[in-house]
């Protein structure tokens, strides 16, 4: 008799751990991606800020799943769900069947209706992305040491950031880092230290899921930096060379970085299920999809119900539920009945440059040097790879006491042939 198939869409966290549960399990599993590796994307702004180079926060699915395993990994854009057949459908035309499907497509970023600003901005969610920025700051500087124009000089030396939650304040610490600590000797024709970096969040605090008191730390750390902070401000446009607030008011520079909300992948539009005001699908306590009693959804996606309202769209909540995924594929292949999905929500945390970070773990809050140690340990642990912590840590450790950061090249890609 076959064994039942599960078919995961997405191997990101949620996706990998559901896959990592299943690989011994009596049933086959096929993922799905439409990249061939993993994405450690806590770590992607240090690729875009010149410390870490790609392959160092990604790692190669199909050897997470080197050993004897069940899980086979298809390198596929997976561009529908028919939930009448039980069929995946691929942009190749492959038709994937299924007994099991889990959707842990992950998510886009949100321009909430702004298409000029989609057009001009930088939103990193990728490693292209990561690198496309890192060329683009690099190129603002070299632009800037040969610009006689004091406007447009200072417009290339000025970065905007825009979202004040922890993507936001970690660009912005690692982008002043960046130019005072290593650029500033690159570029000595260049006033380096005259470099802006301004944050900007619509609401009048940052870090909003941190309790105040962090907050307001990570804004002193951030100003005592040289950030520019401004709280209470909404972006409204950017045309490449002019950020437009809300407000009347406006920036120039050469730079934004969107880092202000994030929506379900693409998939989810696609699929005729009940979804939230954010468009993440709807999920009953155990994870399925309301309605279909086979398909689970888990990660940004899906929209995992909190003692507090739906989960946050984070790794954390992601890596659990997909290990609860697939527990609960397992109980129905045994005939038992699926167990409601609890989070368990072990803390969240940010850095804020050198020596500094902000961290909630359980009940207790911390913040500077602890606070740093905390979320470098705890990124070094959950990164994939020991090849990856390792170097990783090397890098890290150059830095530190070098004040270095030696992958400042600007690569460009060929256009395929």
């Amino acid at each position: 008799m076959p064994q039942p198939r599960v078919v995961i869409v997405g191997a990101g966290f949620g996706g990998l751990q559901c896959a990592r549960r299943l690989a011994r399990a009596p049933v086959e599993v096929v993922l799905l991606d439409r990249n061939n590796y993993h994405l450690f994307t806590p770590l992607l702004y240090q690729v875009a800020s010149s410390l870490l180079n790609p392959s160092e926060v990604a790692i190669p699915v199909r050897s997470v799943f080197r050993r004897p395993s069940r899980v086979r990994f298809r390198l596929a854009d997976v561009t529908g769900v028919d939930l009448r057949t039980r069929t995946v459908l691929t942009a190749g035309g492959t038709r994937i069947p299924y007994d099991f499907l889990v959707l842990a497509a992950g998510s886009r970023t949100h321009f909430f209706g702004l298409d000029a600003l989609e057009r001009s901005a930088h939103a990193v969610k990728d490693l292209p992305d990561a690198l496309a920025l890192r060329n683009h700051i690099l190129s603002c500087f070299e632009r800037a040491v040969q610009e006689e124009d004091t406007g447009a000089r200072n417009s290339y030396t000025t970065f905007v950031v825009v979202g004040g939650g922890p993507t936001g304040v970690e660009y912005a610490g690692a982008l002043s880092e960046l130019f005072r600590l290593v650029l500033a000797r690159d570029f000595p024709d260049l006033d380096v230290g005259s470099a802006r970096v301004v944050l900007l969040e619509a609401q009048d605090h940052l870090l909003a899921e941190f309790p105040a008191g962090l907050g307001d730390y990570a804004r002193h750390r951030l100003e005592s930096l040289g950030v520019e902070v401004r709280t209470g401000v909404t972006v409204s446009g950017f045309d490449g060379s002019t950020v437009l607030q809300k407000d009347g008011g406006s920036i120039e520079a050469a730079t934004l970085i969107w880092a202000a909300g994030v929506r379900p992948a693409e998939l989810a539009d696609s699929l005729e299920v009940p979804r939230g005001r954010s468009g993440r699908i709807e999920v009953d306590e155990e994870l399925r999809v309301r309605g279909h009693e086979v398909v689970l959804a888990i990660g940004d996606i899906a929209s995992m119900p909190g003692p507090a309202g739906p989960l946050p769209m984070m790794a954390p909540p992601a890596m659990q539920a997909g290990r609860h995924a697939a527990d609960n594929i397992l109980h129905a292949v045994r005939g038992e009945p699926m167990e409601p999905f609890h989070y368990r929500d072990k803390g969240i945390m940010a850095t804020i440059g050198r020596n500094a970070g902000v961290a909630r773990i359980g009940g207790l809050n911390f913040k500077g040097f602890v606070g740093w140690v905390a979320w470098l340990l705890v990124h070094l642990y959950f990164l994939i790879g020991f090849r990856n912590r390792i170097i990783v840590l090397i890098h890290w450790a150059w830095n530190y006491f070098r004040f270095d950061r030696p992958i400042r090249i600007i690569s460009r890609a060929r256009p395929p042939k």
